[in-house]
């Protein structure tokens, strides 16, 4: 079995206005994540603005992260920097922190072969002994992780699991498949969507990875725990729930703002409406939503029956 699995939400980072971390909102809101039933908390991926992060406000999240966690569930802390030895250091700021496991994408903005990223990963396994999860995430880093790599770096012992937001279902399921045939059961494969939860775990994923838990940790608990249960048909209908709730995210146009920047406004808005947090303050230079656009969210989650 893997040692990591179920619902994993990649946390926002709340700030305050003066852009520095938040840390009384952060610990609030990993009490809601836990109070949800989630199975572990992902910090310093896109849902935490990790790339607006200079490296000491990234030390923060997580070593306050880990401190309020205090062992319950696994905090995996996302090192996601453009090159290896850049990497390095942010793992080595991760262990110092705690942390349980890193999460690591593919080198970006240098143009790397397979074979050099295959490197890369390999690299870094031999600095750490926490457990490494492959970060798939091609609109970040404009390289997508291929299958039979990932693949090969899960039976060398290099890799203990996936993290696909790379929206590509066939190559996610080709993973999936390769890790039966192969018998890797302790490599985790997790989906980054929020939409397709229920999909995933019936294609044989150990988990999810959903920014939307941010908002709503209890609905992704549920598709969860419905699916396990057996009961598909009650996982469906929460997933259906959660399907709507996640219009949230495109309330703000793409003519304003970029899609990053409505997302996770989207989202702390909405979690400052639901009290996680105590302010929805964006990491510069990503703009603010407006009034009406907040507006539209609070009758979303009216709708969703969050409010």
């Amino acid at each position: 079995m893997p040692k990591f699995a179920g619902i994993v939400p990649p946390l926002c980072t709340p700030f305050h206005d003066d852009f520095s971390v938040d840390t009384d909102s952060l610990r609030r809101h990993v009490e809601v994540q836990l109070d949800a039933g989630v199975h572990g908390v992902f910090v310093l991926g896109s849902s935490s603005e990790v790339a607006f992060l200079p490296d000491a406000q990234r030390r923060v999240v997580v070593e306050t992260t880990v401190e309020q966690v205090a062992g319950r569930v696994p905090v995996l802390a996302g090192c996601i920097d453009m090159t290896t030895l850049r990497v390095a250091e942010h793992i080595r700021a991760a262990e110092a922190a705690g942390a349980d496991a890193v999460v690591v994408t593919a080198p970006y903005y240098t143009r790397t072969h397979v074979a050099e990223i295959d490197r890369h990963f390999r690299l870094l396994h031999e600095r750490t002994s926490l457990p490494i999860v492959a970060y798939d995430i091609p609109v970040a880093v404009h390289t997508k992780l291929d299958g039979a790599m990932v693949l090969d770096l899960a039976a060398d012992g290099v890799l203990a699991g996936l993290k696909d937001s790379s929206g590509d279902e066939a190559a996610f399921r080709a993973v999936l498949l390769g890790k039966r045939e192969r018998g890797l059961d302790a490599f985790a494969v997790f989906t980054g969507s929020e939409l397709l939860v229920d999909a995933a775990l019936a294609m044989g994923a150990d988990g999810a990875v959903p920014g939307l838990g941010n908002v709503d940790p209890v609905g992704y608990v549920l598709v969860h725990d419905h699916f396990k249960a057996g009961n598909l048909a009650a996982a469906r209908r929460e997933q259906e729930r959660l399907l709507k709730l996640f219009l949230i995210t495109s309330v703000a146009p793409p003519s304003r703002m970029g899609r990053g920047s409505a997302g996770l406004g989207a989202f702390k808005a909405a979690m400052k409406m639901r009290g996680f947090i105590d302010n929805a303050v964006m990491a510069p230079p990503q703009l603010p939503l407006d009034d009406e656009e907040l507006l539209r969210i609070k009758e979303l989650l009216v709708e969703a029956g969050l409010l």
